[in-house]
């Protein structure tokens, strides 16, 4: 079993791909169009004018697949209640990765020191996807077994 998350983007995937290629250096692996689907006769409506907008896309985060969609409508999507997490090898990496998510989002935890990491915060990006940057740490307390 795997689980992967799979954003939709409210016709916002294009710039989605390149936003998080540039922040991040995301690999976009595959995209098709809804004017590319082999199924003419796709069973929900589309809004007007979509045949390029993207039907499924993936894009790969270090060794993390998340895919992508512009969805099926325009209504900006609501992300509340779920996080991605990106774990980074140092802490300039982690101020690099965070301020590119931050840029036309909302920080809610700047990046300081926790017990648990060297460096971690926790930000919105410009399309309303929450984001966890960290830095593993060294030290990490370890869960007690119940």
């Amino acid at each position: 079993m795997r689980v992967e998350p799979y954003l939709m983007m409210s016709g916002r995937c294009d710039e989605a791909l390149a936003f998080y290629g540039q922040a991040v250096d995301a690999k976009t692996t595959m995209v098709m169009r809804f004017d590319e689907s082999p199924d003419k006769n796709h069973p929900m409506p589309l809004p007007p004018d979509w045949g390029k907008k993207i039907m499924h896309s993936s894009m790969t985060f270090g060794s993390t697949t998340v895919m992508m969609s512009d969805g099926m409508s325009t209504e900006q999507k609501d992300f509340h209640g779920i996080s991605l997490s990106i774990t980074v090898d140092d802490e300039v990496q982690a101020k690099k990765v965070f301020d590119a998510l931050s840029e036309g989002g909302k920080i809610f935890m700047p990046l300081g020191k926790t017990f648990w990491s060297p460096c971690f915060g926790m930000t919105s990006d410009k399309f309303g996807v929450s984001w966890m940057v960290g830095v593993d740490g060294q030290d990490e307390p370890q869960p007690s077994n119940p």
